[in-house]
């Protein structure tokens, strides 16, 4: 027997009017308590039996000064309660607006199979001629926001309008303002996974954390380097595109990760030669460190099935091994500094990013824009966790993620971008933020120093016990 997944709520043809059925039945429900409150004493003590609306042709109903203080108070109290309702239960106001929507647009773009009946006149033996439409089915369709993500489940059933269901993305991303995370075929039902509210999922640096061969990037997005290895990141000046690597290196400060930061135009990156060790940025020391990145790998390649415990299938985390990072900066400005040499540290890169992932070798590559000439040879597929940043030109966008339906906003918003975590699915993205004055090199360099303290320690610790 299968086990019931909720999947939401049912989008009907009625949620068309669904805010404003919602908006009046509430407020006609407080308007009422309210003046029962006013005059609900005077009601029960009242013989109804004598009650009179009419009398004689004329209306007997007054209008009391009282009568205009109640109506006005409770018409008062019932806007501010609206108000209220708005204010803290925004979430579920935006859920009953993104249901109307959803409505709509099945009724708008008449995804639905119905008849025409005919329509009875004022008395039922006396037929009008006229004729409505009634809806003979509508499409199974199920809304559901969770933990920051809107789940829509869609029924597939091999009809007419199964091509239009089956490809809702740049709707869905366009009228409710999300962004498509995930996209899923589930047992007859396709689910539609997206962002709600982007810029709120969005984190402060202190948020940053590598556990367990992922690294968090926003409350809901993760870089799974363990799983998907290799980063692309591209974007221009002042995208964010610095901080951000600041940001991913000082997360993985705090790890045992050995980390190698390659920076060929010689600017904010090689600033860490002053707190940490294998920062480079002269041509020669940057060759010679990609080659030891390169020999250390294929030398934990042979030694891992060596080691005690070694496993077929695992990885260098499940025999407690540390990750290496080389992060490069500029890697597309490098690679045209070397000429005819790029041909050797491309082979070496592409070496890198086919057998890395189970030795827990990583790269982090940054350019300004992904050019073919220098990431060919399916080597740009290998790099799984792509992002975006700042402006950047459709080209631009189509060497970073291939050619893809999806329609690219530019926001003034720095540190925003466009990612790809590894699904083929392009949602937006905003890197983590940083607070004014934080500095990354002393940040940084205090986590290394920490670091090579606590292994002084262990050291010490293991002699003094031999």
């Amino acid at each position: 027997m299968k086990h019931f997944i909720y999947k939401g709520k049912r989008i009907r043809a009625g949620d068309q009017h669904l805010v404003f059925r919602f908006a009046a039945t509430s407020l006609v429900l407080v308007f009422l308590f309210v003046l029962l409150a006013f005059h609900g004493k005077r009601l029960m003590l009242m013989d109804w039996k004598k009650v009179r609306l009419l009398h004689e042709g004329s209306l007997q109903f007054a209008i009391t000064p009282y009568l205009m203080f109640s109506v006005s108070v409770a018409a008062g109290i019932s806007m501010l309660v609206a108000g209220l309702y708005y204010h803290f239960h925004r979430d579920r106001v935006k859920q009953l607006v993104h249901r109307q929507k959803l409505a709509k647009m099945i009724l708008e773009n008449k995804w639905y199979e119905s008849e025409q009946v005919q329509h009875d006149g004022l008395f039922k033996d006396l037929p009008s001629g006229r004729q409505k439409e009634r809806i003979r089915h509508f499409p199974k369709m199920y809304y559901r926001l969770k933990d920051g993500l809107i789940h829509i489940h869609v029924e597939i059933t091999l009809g007419k309008y199964q091509d239009q269901l089956l490809h809702l993305e740049k709707k869905l991303e366009s009228g409710l303002y999300c962004e498509l995370v995930d996209k899923e075929l589930k047992d007859s039902y396709l689910e539609y996974t997206l962002l709600y509210d982007t810029i709120a999922n969005r984190i402060s640096i202190e948020e940053v954390t590598a556990k367990d061969g992922r690294l968090k990037l926003m409350k809901s997005v993760y870089w799974e380097y363990d799983k998907l290895p290799h980063m692309l990141i591209a974007g221009g000046t002042g995208g964010g595109k610095t901080y951000f690597i600041f940001s991913l290196i000082e997360a993985l400060a705090r790890t045992n990760a050995m980390l190698y930061v390659l920076d060929p135009k010689n600017s904010d990156l090689a600033d860490l030669s002053e707190v940490m060790p294998n920062v480079h940025h002269q041509k020669e020391d940057m060759m010679a460190c990609l080659n030891q990145f390169y020999d250390s790998m294929m030398e934990r390649s042979e030694a891992m099935k060596q080691m005690t415990g070694y496993k077929t299938g695992e990885n260098y985390a499940y025999l407690g091994l540390p990750a290496h990072f080389l992060i490069f900066d500029e890697y597309v400005a490098f690679m045209e500094m070397l000429g005819k040499e790029s041909s050797v540290v491309l082979t070496k890169l592409k070496r890198i990013v086919m057998l890395g992932r189970q030795a827990g070798y990583f790269l982090i590559l940054a350019c300004q824009r992904p050019d073919a000439k220098f990431l060919g040879d399916g080597i740009r597929d290998q790099f799984n966790f792509r992002v975006a940043l700042g402006r950047m030109s459709e080209m631009g966008y189509s060497m970073m993620f291939g050619e893809v339906e999806k329609d690219f906003f530019l926001k003034q918003i720095k540190g925003r971008g466009y990612v790809d975590t590894g699904t083929s699915v392009i949602s937006e993205f905003y890197t983590p933020l940083v607070p004014k004055g934080h500095n990354f090199i002393k940040e940084i360099g205090t986590l290394i120093r920490s670091r090579q303290d606590g292994q002084a320690a262990c050291e010490a610790k293991a002699e003094g016990t031999d």
